[in-house]
């Protein structure tokens, strides 16, 4: 088979492509949590990432079956459940997800801190 002077060699090309990034560097489809909330991802305008916009995105929409969200999260944000609580969690207090969606951010920062804590001793008369 005639050579191709036009075409890069095996070694040409295959530093070629180690220079260039690809979709399989880490970070990329990583579900870990820090993977999920690392700063050299790209951001989008605001601050947010746009990994962090299709979080709040989706945290804001209602699901009426069960196991409906946690598979909307792997198939659209490409991360695991408690990854994607994580980085939700720490999108909480950040000042651009607070700009970027008010009132989400508020309520599920409601719901954050008024969740049933440990009984106190007002509470000893409750039934249930």
């Amino acid at each position: 088979m005639p050579v191709d002077p036009a075409r890069p060699t095996d070694g040409a090309a295959r530093a070629a492509r180690a220079a260039v990034p690809s979709a399989a560097t880490p970070g990329a489809d990583d579900d870990t949590p820090a993977a999920v909330s690392d700063p050299s991802l790209p951001v989008a305008r605001g601050g947010l990432t746009e990994r962090d916009r299709r979080i709040l995105a989706l945290e804001s929409r209602t699901f009426r079956y069960v196991g409906a969200k946690e598979r909307a999260i792997r198939e659209e944000i490409g991360v695991s459940k408690v990854a994607y609580y994580v980085r939700l969690n720490a999108l909480l207090d950040d000042p651009d997800a607070l700009r970027a969606a008010p009132a989400l951010v508020h309520r599920l920062r409601g719901r954050r801190t008024s969740e049933d804590g440990p009984a106190t001793a007002v509470d000893t008369d409750r039934v249930a």
